[in-house]
């Protein structure tokens, strides 16, 4: 496999990275800070099985000026990549979303519609080619419109429902959709939230994501248990949703 993976240097997305790498595919990273690109390839070509030179270029979601570009440096690095994996986005409180419009501005831009573009140009280069693999990071928080992540699920609704549509219409092409459904993952975007029950880490998201991209699975819940959860919390009436704070 030869992999770029957007926002590869932190959380579930370094260590997704770093299974690939173990295990010998080839890795290109794109992010917005050189410093942790810079340090983050250097880990992985220490980690690569083949001693494989692991390389970097700048995307910042904000500025999909910039899509085209990085991904055209990452198909020079790779000689034509095979899967692009999204974990990059933006998160923050409905509170501070509800208190700060211009924050829920650009929260809701990179979340949907900059993410969206962003998987345009991955698709049509991967069609062009055959197909590959397209590998998206939405979230639980997108299943059901839930009191504290109100505006941060409604882009991940859209997301998800975005890549449904993709794994619809292009499969028979030879594009494989893997839309990815965490929970509560104990990641740096999270510090400062109080775990829920079921609480998941990096490693075991890692592990989960990698086998189902090699299953070429369309969804995947990690942990698990969120599947359950989840298929649960869709079935609850509206009336339940209004008076329960999940």
């Amino acid at each position: 496999m030869k992999a770029v993976i957007v926002g590869g240097t932190t959380g579930m997305g370094r260590a997704i990275a770093r299974r690939l790498a173990e295990r010998g595919d080839s890795v290109f990273l794109l992010g917005r800070h050189e410093t942790d690109l810079t340090r983050g390839a250097a880990d992985l070509s220490a980690r690569h099985r083949d001693g494989a030179v692991v390389g970097h270029a700048h995307l910042d979601l904000e500025q999909p000026e910039g899509f085209a570009s990085a991904l055209d440096a990452a198909d020079a690095a790779l000689g034509a990549f095979d899967a692009v994996i999204v974990t990059a986005a933006m998160f923050a409180t409905q509170e501070a979303l509800e208190e700060d419009v211009e924050l829920t501005r650009r929260l809701v831009t990179v979340n949907y519609a900059n993410t969206v573009v962003l998987c345009e140009h991955a698709r049509k280069r991967l069609l062009a080619r055959g197909g590959g693999r397209l590998v998206v990071f939405s979230s639980v928080a997108g299943d059901r419109g839930r009191k504290p992540v109100g505006i941060y699920g409604s882009t991940k609704a859209g997301l998800s429902v975005y890549l449904e549509a993709l794994d619809h219409k292009y499969h028979a092409a030879g594009l494989s959709v893997l839309c990815v459904k965490p929970g509560f993952v104990k990641t740096g975007m999270t510090a400062g939230l109080r775990p829920p029950p079921f609480a998941g880490d990096p490693e075991r998201v890692a592990s989960d994501v990698v086998r189902a991209m090699d299953r070429r699975k369309p969804v995947l819940y990690t942990p698990r248990i969120w599947g359950l959860v989840m298929l649960v919390i869709r079935q609850l009436p509206r009336f339940v949703m209004r008076r329960i704070g999940f």
